[in-house]
């Protein structure tokens, strides 16, 4: 189930906006498309990232697979359990699964970004391709 508190990103990453800062993750649908994570290579504290830049790489059973930022923005904070444990983002991607937190760039790149609603129907128009 997709929360109703956030916002998404064509590339199946998410974000959570409190202020300027932005807390960021992949998708229910992407862990589920990617298979078992394996390891997530992080950006280091301090990174500057650009929207539609990638942010990391995840590895999964399947394939090794960029993420894509959602927003622009330095990064503040990295989900430091995930090096010993990636399998947190397959049990839940929404909570203690996120990635980063940003102090994001330019808040009214939140507007580019979809609904929860809007999410959930580009996911049916992807999967009818």
């Amino acid at each position: 189930m997709n929360p109703d508190d956030i916002k998404y990103h064509r590339e199946h990453t998410w974000v959570r906006a409190e202020g300027k800062h932005a807390t960021v993750g992949i998708t229910d649908y992407a862990q589920h498309q990617m298979g078992d994570i394996v390891y997530i290579d992080l950006p280091e504290t301090d990174t500057e990232v650009d929207a539609d830049s990638e942010l990391s790489e995840v590895e999964s059973t399947k394939a090794t697979s960029p993420v894509v930022s959602p927003v622009s923005g330095t990064v503040l904070e990295v989900n430091e359990d995930l090096a010993d444990s990636p399998e947190i983002i397959n049990e839940d991607p929404y909570g203690n699964g996120w990635l980063v937190v940003l102090e994001m760039s330019d808040t009214s790149e939140l507007n580019d970004l979809m609904s929860k609603t809007e999410y959930e129907k580009f996911l049916k128009e992807e999967e009818a391709k």
